[in-house]
Formats: C-alpha cells, sequence, structure tokens
C-alpha cells in the first residue's frame, strides 16, 4: 500500500513538473507571437507614415521598384507558400525566424531609435533562441545552423548605390516584409506545439 502511494505520488509530480514545462513553453510561444506581431505593426506604420510625406509621383514610381527588389534576408532558405509553411516543422520555423531577425541587427539601426526597434528584435531573438533549446531532442543547435548559412551583410541597405528616398523605402518595405514572415511561421509553430489540429494560415 505504502509503495503504491509512494509511485503514485512519484507520477504525479512527474506530471506536475512536464505540465509546468509545457505551460512555461506555451508562455513564451505566446510572448514571442506578440512582440513579432508588435514589431510588424510598427513596420506596417513606419512605411505608411514614409508614403503619406511622398509626392504622388515619388510613391507611384517606388511602388513599382519595390516588387522587383532584392531583400538581405532573401539569402535565407525559407518556405516560399502556405504549403511549404504548413509542411515545414516546429524547429524549422524556429530556426528560420532566429535568422530572419539576425538578419535585421546590423541593419535596423538604420530604421531609428524612435521605438527602440534594435533591442527589440535582440529581445525577440533571445526568446527565439530559447524556444529552439527548448525543442531541440539531439538535434542541431542554432550555432550548427548558423554556420551553414551565409552572415547577414551589415552595410546591405547601404552600399547598392540608390538615392535615399528609394534606400530609406527598400529599408522598410523588406523590414516589414520579413516581420510578417516571423509573424507567420511564430504562429504556425506556436499553433502546432499546442497541438492544435487546426493549423491553418
Amino acid at each position: 500500500m505504502a509503495k503504491g502511494l509512494m509511485l503514485l505520488s512519484v507520477v504525479v509530480a512527474t506530471l506536475y513538473v512536464s505540465q509546468g514545462s509545457t505551460s512555461e513553453n506555451q508562455r513564451l510561444f505566446n510572448n514571442a507571437v506578440i512582440r513579432v506581431q508588435h514589431l510588424h505593426q510598427l513596420a506596417a506604420k513606419m512605411i505608411t507614415d514614409f508614403e503619406e510625406r511622398l509626392l504622388p509621383d515619388e510613391r507611384r514610381q517606388l511602388s513599382k521598384i519595390f516588387p522587383l527588389s532584392f531583400c538581405n534576408s532573401d539569402s535565407i532558405e525559407a518556405p516560399t507558400g502556405k504549403d511549404e509553411t504548413q509542411k515545414s516543422s516546429v524547429l524549422q520555423l524556429l530556426y528560420i525566424s532566429y535568422r530572419l531577425i539576425e538578419s535585421w541587427e546590423h541593419p535596423s539601426r538604420n530604421l531609428g531609435n524612435l521605438n527602440q526597434i534594435t533591442e527589440k528584435l535582440a529581445d525577440l531573438k533571445l526568446g527565439i533562441s530559447v524556444l529552439i533549446d527548448g525543442c531541440q531532442d539531439g538535434q542541431l543547435t542554432v550555432n550548427d545552423v548558423n554556420d551553414s548559412l551565409p552572415l547577414p551583410f551589415e552595410d546591405f541597405y547601404q552600399t547598392l548605390g540608390e538615392s535615399d528616398l528609394r534606400k530609406s523605402f527598400r529599408l522598410l518595405a523588406c523590414f516589414k516584409k520579413d516581420m510578417h514572415k516571423v509573424e507567420t511561421y511564430l504562429r504556425v509553430a506556436n499553433c502546432r506545439r499546442s497541438l492544435d489540429s487546426n493549423c491553418t494560415l
């Protein structure tokens, strides 16, 4: 009888620790999604404010240029649509999100410090790193993956020989695009971790 009670208490304690770990993991995922959502909204507002200051001709010219432009992050291998995103594992989505955020460490300094974007990106990168560590089970680490991926180009957005107007627009448009990607990837990863059967985009 005593052995049975001891065994039951061990099982209950194990379940409690497991649930606590799962709960903490879910909290971290939710926090990461909220943070990247804020950055995406901030990027959208910044580009809207920028466009509102343009003359109509400048706005038309830039809206034609950007879809053909290359962003620093385009060199980072990532899903190219809803189907590929849905098929990617949680760990893959976290790795890609980490690399996208990392690619903005240097360029974000040119977005202005009004909203402390660089610090917010650093916080999000750290949070994603913790999530990756929590999801790993003898798999590659972030550092292992970093070795096989191109490093961010520190001055990519400053050496294109473009006018200040085009450079600023490209910087903002790429930032918005990448924050949207990370938000999508983290939402899908979060949904998968919560074992939701309907993780559609």
